[in-house]
C-alpha cells in the first residue's frame, strides 16, 4: 500500500488531524436510517466504556435529541458506524427506531484512522487502546510510524513511545488500561530488564502510589548499584551468579554475593520499610 496516498486521502477528509473531523461535515447531507441497520465498527479501538458517562449521553438524547448525526458507511446491505460508536450504542439501550446519519465512501484504513482520531479528540482512548490502534494501523495496512503519526495529527515520537507500552507484560498493560498506573510508570518499568526486580517495582508502584519521579530514582539506585558492583569486583564464579538469580526470584529483590575463598557476605537490597518486612517474611518462611 501506498503510504502517502493514504495519508492524502485522508487529509482531505480528517483535515489533517487539526480540527474535528465531525465538525468537517455538518453541512453534508444528513440522512435518517434505521438504527437496527447499522453495526457496530470492526475496527473501533475503544475496547472500554464508562457507563456512567454512557449514562449521562442517554439523558442527554432524550432531552435535547442528537445534537450531531453519527458518521457511518455503506456495507453488506446496512451500515457501519465511522464515528459515534457511544451515540449509537445510546441510541439502542433507549431502543430508538432511527437515528441521524451522514454516509461517507470510506475504505478500511480511513474507517480506523477516523475512528482512532475520534476517540483521540475526544480524549476516550486509555494509551494501551491507543497503542493497540497504532499497531493495527501499522501491521494491517503495512503503515510506517511517520505516515501513522501524520494520519492522526501527531508527533512519531509519540506514535512510537506509546507503542513502547505493549512491550510490557500483560499484568502491567493492564494496570495502565485501567489508569491505576500512568504511561511514565509503564516507559519507567520497561528500563527494568530484570524481569523479577521489574515485578518488584510495579509492587511498590501499587502497593505504594509511587510518582514518576520515586520510582525512576529507585530503578537509578539500583542501576548505580550494579555498575558499581561491574566495575570494581572481578568476575564472579558461575555457580555464584546461579545462587543470585535463585535468591532475586526468591526474594523479589536485588541480591549479591560476595564470595571469598572461605567466607563472603549477601548483599540483599530493599526500598522501604514495609518492603524489608515483606523481604523477612519470605527469609523467614
Amino acid at each position: 500500500m501506498d503510504n502517502k496516498a493514504l495519508g492524502k486521502g485522508l487529509s482531505a477528509l480528517i483535515q489533517k488531524g487539526s480540527e474535528d473531523f465531525e465538525d468537517s461535515v455538518e453541512q453534508e447531507a444528513v440522512s435518517t436510517v434505521p438504527v437496527k441497520k447499522i453495526r457496530h465498527n470492526s475496527l473501533q479501538p475503544r475496547k472500554d466504556y464508562d457507563d456512567a458517562k454512557l449514562d449521562e449521553l442517554k439523558a442527554s438524547i432524550q432531552e435535547k435529541g442528537f445534537l450531531q448525526p453519527i458518521i457511518v458507511r455503506e456495507i453488506d446491505g446496512g451500515y457501519e458506524v465511522i464515528a459515534g460508536e457511544r451515540r449509537l450504542r445510546a441510541a439502542e439501550d433507549l431502543n430508538l427506531k432511527d437515528i441521524p446519519v451522514v454516509i461517507k465512501n470510506v475504505s478500511d484504513e480511513e474507517v480506523l484512522v477516523l475512528a482512532l482520531i475520534e476517540n483521540i479528540q475526544r480524549e476516550q482512548l486509555n494509551p494501551i487502546e491507543e497503542a493497540e490502534a497504532y499497531k493495527k494501523l501499522i501491521e494491517d495496512f503495512s503503515l510506517n510510524h511517520e505516515a501513522v503519526a501524520r494520519s492522526v495529527g501527531k508527533d512519531r515520537s509519540t506514535v512510537t513511545n506509546l507503542m513502547r507500552l505493549l512491550k510490557l507484560p500483560a499484568h502491567i498493560k493492564r494496570s495502565v488500561f485501567e489508569n491505576r498506573l500512568s504511561v511514565g510508570h509503564g516507559r519507567a518499568l520497561l528500563s527494568v530488564e530484570n524481569m523479577i526486580q521489574r515485578d518488584h517495582l510495579f509492587n511498590m508502584c501499587v502497593n505504594q502510589n509511587l510518582s514518576v519521579r520515586e520510582l525512576e530514582e529507585l530503578i537509578k539506585k539500583s542501576t548505580q548499584g550494579t555498575v558499581r558492583q561491574k566495575k570494581n569486583q572481578p568476575a564472579k564464579q558461575p555457580e555464584v551468579l546461579v545462587l543470585e538469580e535463585k535468591l532475586q526470584e526468591k526474594l523479589g529483590t536485588k541480591v549479591a554475593i560476595d564470595a571469598k575463598r572461605k567466607k563472603g557476605k549477601i548483599i540483599i537490597e530493599y526500598y522501604s520499610l514495609e518492603d524489608l518486612e515483606r523481604v523477612i517474611k519470605l527469609i523467614a518462611k
